[in-house]
């Protein structure tokens, strides 16, 4: 059987590829599955994360067929919601490259990662009340804090699906690239991320995702402990090194 997740994991980074390209990447079990071992993985050593679509999308959304199956006590588990809870606090960031369709649960998974980035045939959106649920794996809490309360409620609201210059207009994306280009785009930023210190990326990615009453107390404390970091000695005696050229 085909890996709904194809994984490939190099020193700094990994790159997950939704792989279902018969269902245009539709979310289903395995791939949940898949995704809770990569996170297993990247929480044990952390490296920058990925994710992209086979075929020329990103994914359509959940996989309807067992969605429509599922019940209530389905519903409480969270299935996806878990899973992309897991995504987003992965130690080093996650960047998503976007092609194609990005719909329901895909978007959801998008909106999980720290940047997002995508080609000129994106299609994103959440159409989950037409299917008669609603978008509960994030995007309630997510899309407002990426495009803003009245941007969020008129997609959740009305389901529509926005396309590629929308999508970087509103800050959904940060940049487009030709399809045949986007994941050497991914790699560039990854490769911007390899270049800096890890633990000040993640100490950045931690102050970035905590609660607005936990500044700056927090902040003051990450950096207590950079600062106390071989690294930033080694790094700033460098740059000055170089400066005196």
């Amino acid at each position: 059987m085909p890996e709904s997740l194809h994984v490939e994991a190099g020193d700094d980074r990994v790159v997950a590829t939704l792989s279902r390209p018969e269902v245009r990447n539709a979310i289903d079990q395995d791939m949940i599955d898949r995704l809770h071992e990569v996170c297993a993985e990247l929480e044990a050593r952390p490296r920058t994360l990925i994710l992209i679509g086979s075929g020329g999308v990103f994914a359509s959304g959940a996989d309807i067929a067992q969605l429509r199956d599922r019940r209530a006590a389905d519903a409480r588990r969270g299935i996806n919601t878990h899973a992309f809870e897991r995504v987003r606090a992965l130690p080093m960031p996650v960047i998503a490259a976007v092609d194609g369709y990005a719909l329901g649960g895909g978007a959801e998974l998008a909106y999980a990662a720290d940047l997002r980035l995508g080609t000129p045939r994106v299609r994103i959106g959440n159409p989950e009340t037409g299917l008669g649920i609603i978008a509960a794996a994030g995007a309630t809490w997510r899309l407002p804090q990426i495009v803003g309360e009245a941007r969020a409620a008129e997609l959740l609201l009305t389901g529509r699906i926005i396309d590629a210059d929308e999508a970087v207009a509103w800050g959904l994306l940060s940049s487009l690239h030709e399809p045949d280009d986007l994941l050497a785009a991914a790699h560039a930023l990854a490769d911007r991320i390899a270049a800096n210190d890890p633990l000040a990326t993640q100490h950045t990615k931690r102050a970035l995702a905590a609660p607005a009453d936990a500044h700056p107390g927090l902040e003051l404390e990450l950096q207590a402990e950079l600062f106390e970091s071989p690294e930033k000695e080694r790094r700033m005696t460098a740059f000055l090194e170089r400066r005196a050229r």
